[in-house]
């Protein structure tokens, strides 16, 4: 839904007369430029049934929410998402919420906004804690690569690259370009003009325009920036066979084509032996997966828990359900763990994720940790640090590793990761 219309936002609450609740905001993800809060795998009804007011908001979305052209006008998603948060502080109350026991959460773009909105000062105050689900704020744009999707945008639409030029383009058509500047970076994928870009999801995502947002994420953390929010980030094991196995490419792999990846992802060849070492008899498409997924959003949440742990307290999880890919072939792969969450997996339309015999007992076991959290601010395992990097892992229980995906980190440390410095 082009324009503002879409900023609204959706309310279960167990008990509109009730007192003192808590509460959990959650931002969908999308790339940023796609999704709602309004989808079906994020009903509230059991966080509700739970004693959690649950809040799905929208935000603008691609052009319209994250275009950057340097005239003071970026970053409108993040207002927006800002402003929901706002409104939850004056109004939740009417619906028996405590506005000073606010969780933010989000997952993939929406876990990205949640660490760059948990970074600046003008959310201080909005929420009391906050959880990032596969993502963190590693792959925002740096100021030059936010101008240089907008002068894309600007040349496929032949006008000046002005917001006030823009807003003269009908929503629908700047819609339109704004996906064909997608399809660009990431069909022609050429590092020499976009960068880390080329090779990302994201080419319309939260700037750092100076304004806005001041600061890269990372290097807000490192100041000490919203050390007083708990914070509970992670990821799911392989993330990145979403992406392989529902277009149908994992197969087609080869090792040319991995090594290549590998490569455009800064991964150091005795990384790439890594991955394969440790995955006896895997294809090349599904290491493929586990590099890309680990660069997307593992390693993003293993950075941000990283900086943070060392003043803040930040707790990391793995989500680990179904070791069998017995849900069409995923695997724990990106947004499976979604319908766990929120515990939706009776609702028909997440059985293309989940499978068709979706497990009670991750449900409880995942949906449970999230509730903990939202109420008592600790999910139930010792606090992330990077002297003993404890992670809990979610399936059908809990358990605790130490430092789960040690080898694969340590490879990354010695990769180029985008705006990490």
């Amino acid at each position: 839904m082009p324009g503002e219309e879409c900023l609204n936002l959706n309310i279960w609450t167990p008990d509109p007369s009730a007192e003192g609740l808590p509460v959990l905001v959650f931002i969908h993800g999308g790339a940023f430029v796609a999704g709602s809060g309004s989808v079906h795998q994020y009903d509230g009804s059991a966080f509700a049934s739970d004693g959690v007011v649950c809040v799905t908001i929208n935000y603008r979305l691609g052009a319209e929410g994250f275009l950057h052209l340097g005239d003071g006008e970026a970053n409108l998603g993040l207002l927006d998402q800002l402003a929901a948060l706002e409104w939850v502080q004056q109004n939740i109350a009417a619906f028996g919420g405590d506005p000073g026991a606010v969780t933010l959460a989000g997952e993939s773009a929406g876990a990205m906004s949640v660490t760059t909105l948990l970074s600046m000062e003008r959310s201080r105050g909005l929420f009391a804690r906050a959880i990032a689900q596969s993502g963190g704020a590693l792959h925002i744009l740096t100021d030059e690569l936010g101008r240089t999707v907008g002068l894309r945008l600007a040349e496929r639409l032949a006008v000046e690259p002005a917001r006030a030029a823009l807003r003269r383009i009908e929503p629908a058509v700047l819609a339109c370009a704004a996906d064909e500047v997608v399809r660009d970076v990431q069909g022609m994928p050429d590092p020499a003009r976009w960068g880390f870009l080329a090779l990302t999801l994201t080419p319309f995502a939260p700037s750092v325009d100076g304004e806005v947002l001041s600061a890269h994420p990372l290097t807000a953390f490192r100041s000490g920036a919203g050390s007083s929010v708990p914070l509970l980030t992670g990821w799911n094991r392989d993330e990145g066979r979403f992406f392989l196995v529902a277009d149908g490419t994992i197969d087609a792999v080869d090792d040319a084509r991995l090594t290549a990846a590998a490569q455009s992802y800064g991964l150091p060849e005795s990384g790439l032996e890594l991955y394969r070492r440790n995955r006896p008899g895997a294809s090349a498409g599904d290491v493929l997966a586990a590099v890309f997924g680990d660069w997307m959003f593992a390693m993003p949440a293993i950075r941000v828990a990283e900086v943070r742990g060392r003043t803040a307290k930040t707790w990391v999880y793995r989500f680990d359900h179904p070791q069998d890919r017995s849900n069409h072939g995923f695997g724990p792969a990106h947004a499976t763990e979604l319908p766990y969450v929120f515990d939706t997996i009776h609702q028909r339309p997440t059985r293309a994720l989940i499978g068709d015999s979706p497990s009670r007992e991750v449900a409880d076991t995942v949906h449970g940790t999230w509730v903990r959290f939202i109420r008592e601010g600790d999910p139930g395992w010792p606090a992330y640090r990077p002297d003993e990097r404890c992670v809990g892992v979610l399936a059908q229980d809990l358990r605790q590793e130490v430092d789960p995906a040690s080898a694969e980190r340590r490879a990354w440390d010695a990769a180029r990761l985008p705006s990490s410095t």
